[in-house]
């Protein structure tokens, strides 16, 4: 173990490091992040239909169970799209499955089927915004390096070439957007600074996280 020998001055070794090797896959898995796969699990698909209705005279078996109705349901929710329009979308997504033999549900089968189960159906407008209320935030501190004076002025001055830090403080929503930031010297403590920081957050806020370093009173005040 090489680079663990003389841990306490182990700053000083040069941080090892590797040669990519699987550049295709790695690259590959990059483009991989931006796909869109969607599927269908195969007990959805094996029940898709019912294969044998009944005709006894008291009413027909449904032709989709409800397992069908709420796969359509969560898939219109996550692209927000009229009945018609889901209808659409699920019968091109069954075609390019391969299973020409299936079809969706019509629209208005889904609108009555979904009420009776207890299902809201979702009204989704054009001039619908997101909620600009926070509703979590998280606080933490991260240290940045101060550098001083150059090589050159500290051969010349023979200046010690130690270097401070200081510390940055940070408000992040749960959609990564920084509220509020502060920067302190190395010696302030994390929950020193909590007041600060959320008096700069301008929205309604429900929930906090933050680690052990802010489990004070005071932090609990603010």
């Amino acid at each position: 173990m090489p680079y663990k020998y003389n841990g306490s001055r182990r700053h000083h070794f040069k941080k090892h490091t590797y040669r990519q090797t699987n550049y295709a896959e790695y690259n590959q898995s990059l483009r991989d992040r931006g796909r869109i796969d969607i599927w269908l699990s195969d007990d959805i698909i094996e029940n898709w239909q019912t294969k044998q209705r009944a005709y006894d005279g008291t009413g027909s078996s449904p032709k989709y169970p409800d397992s069908t109705l709420m796969a359509c349901h969560y898939l219109r929710l996550v692209f927000k799209q009229p009945l018609r329009q889901t209808q659409g979308f699920i019968d091109s997504l069954l075609k390019e499955m391969g299973h020409t033999n299936l079809s969706c549900p019509d629209f208005s089968c889904l609108s009555k089927r979904l009420s009776k189960l207890g299902i809201k159906t979702p009204r989704f407008k054009k001039t619908d915004k997101p909620d600009e209320d926070l509703t979590a935030i998280a606080i933490d501190s991260t240290g940045l390096i101060e550098f001083g004076k150059g090589e050159w002025h500290q051969e010349k001055y023979k200046v010690n070439a130690k270097r401070s830090w200081k510390k940055a403080h940070f408000v992040v929503g749960d959609e990564h957007i920084i509220y509020g930031a502060t920067l302190t010297k190395k010696d302030t403590m994390d929950f020193q600074v909590v007041e600060e920081l959320c008096g700069q957050v301008d929205v309604e806020v429900d929930h906090v996280s933050a680690d052990k370093m802010y489990d004070t009173n005071d932090v609990y005040d603010a």
